[in-house]
């Protein structure tokens, strides 16, 4: 089947984008578990391997089922090329190990997942590269951080988990005109809500884990953007390295796009929801969602974002104890620091997605002991409100 991904539109790409049908005419794509391909001849497999033709060589970096997963989600996000990775953190280790060296900088918000933060400080100093942190809306902060070795600005928008919001079109003008790459992990959002490579940025990063999947089935990771960055630079990297996506998981991923961004409409109507009634609640200091008149970047979310997402977080008075109470007294969302599922998930930022920052490092991000972050799936809201209504009567 030839599929023509500039003549249709997003939801079409979503259901068909990247497939190719063979000989049995199959509806569903196919899953290809296979690790090697047979060639036809000696030469055959000599072109293939040296590049002179195009084909499948080894499961390790051509597979048809993960090809038609980069191909769609490519196309979905408006890039020229994806690489499919065995996870969203070997989706950013692939970017960093591609395009770095020795020597080289990276500035990063400090409002990012707490793992890609010791990804930067424990790990890729060891191989010589330095990374700055600064604070995500401070355009200022991101240009005074730059330096002539900087080769990578690198952020998630919204963050995790305060939800703030950046101006990618300002930091892309900024990346380029210091000839830096903009990097951005557009998790949160997905392509359903917000198209960072249209704004200007290099490379999206995604965790195919969450909302990709949907349905918190599966481990994956993505990188789109320009052939010659992900398709020549990255590629090689996963080539020979091999963090690789499997094609089962790439055929679940597959699935889970044909209803992206229906499952994102729906995320959104329900947290934001949610986010207005915990406003209300007499044990909640803070609300952090862009849906919110009162998040600081709620006017600029709206003129860059399709929706304002599906993951809000709060605090709470009274610090860990409150917290812990209040996740331990549910009895429908579950305790998980996963998101991006249809089941609505509950974490306590500070002792589990960032508990392996220092305490300084996480008073420098704003995560406090009384913060909890929730993923809103798409259950009834007024359960979502009740089960969570058992913490408060506690507080």
């Amino acid at each position: 089947m030839s599929f023509d991904f500039d003549e249709y539109g997003f939801d079409t790409l979503a259901v068909r984008g990247g497939q190719q049908r063979t000989g049995e005419s199959e509806q569903s794509e196919p899953i290809f578990p296979t690790s090697s391909y047979v060639f036809g001849s000696a030469a055959e497999a000599a072109a293939r391997f040296s590049g002179a033709e195009p084909g499948n060589i080894y499961s390790r970096f051509t597979n048809p089922t993960v090809r038609t997963f980069e191909q769609r989600l490519a196309a979905m996000e408006g890039g020229e090329c994806c690489v499919a990775t065995s996870s969203g953190m070997a989706a950013i280790l692939s970017t960093f190990m591609a395009l770095l060296e020795s020597g080289d900088h990276i500035v990063s918000s400090r409002a990012i997942f707490g793992t890609t933060s010791v990804l930067m400080t424990n790990f890729m100093a060891k191989f010589g590269v330095a990374a700055t942190f600064v604070d995500l809306t401070d355009l200022d902060a991101w240009r005074n951080a730059i330096r002539p070795e900087t080769r990578l600005l690198f952020l998630e928008t919204p963050s995790n988990p305060l939800t703030e919001i950046a101006d990618v079109r300002a930091l892309a003008d900024l990346a380029h005109e210091h000839d830096c790459q903009l990097v951005v992990d557009n998790c949160f959002c997905t392509p359903a809500l917000q198209r960072p490579l249209e704004q200007g940025a290099d490379i999206i990063i995604h965790s195919a884990t969450k909302y990709l999947d949907g349905q918190g089935r599966c481990i994956g990771g993505a990188v789109v953007g320009k052939q010659d960055l992900v398709g020549t630079d990255i590629y090689g990297f996963l080539r020979t390295a091999g963090p690789t996506m499997s094609p089962f998981n790439a055929w679940v991923f597959l699935k889970g796009l044909e209803t992206l961004r229906l499952r994102m409409r729906a995320h959104c109507e329900n947290t934001l929801a949610m986010a207005q009634w915990l406003e209300q609640q007499a044990a909640v200091a803070r609300v952090n969602y862009p849906g919110l008149p009162s998040h600081p970047q709620h006017q600029l979310a709206a003129q860059q974002q399709d929706g304002f997402g599906g993951v809000l977080s709060f605090e709470v008075k009274g610090g860990k104890e409150a917290a812990w109470t209040l996740i331990d007294a549910t009895r429908l969302v579950s305790i998980t620091a996963n998101l991006g599922d249809t089941k609505t998930t509950i974490t306590h930022p500070a002792t589990t997605t960032h508990g392996r920052l220092t305490p300084e490092q996480r008073a420098e991000a704003g995560i406090g002991d009384g913060l909890i972050r929730i993923a809103v799936g798409l259950e009834e809201v007024d359960d979502l409100k009740a089960d969570l209504q058992r913490g408060f009567d506690l507080l």
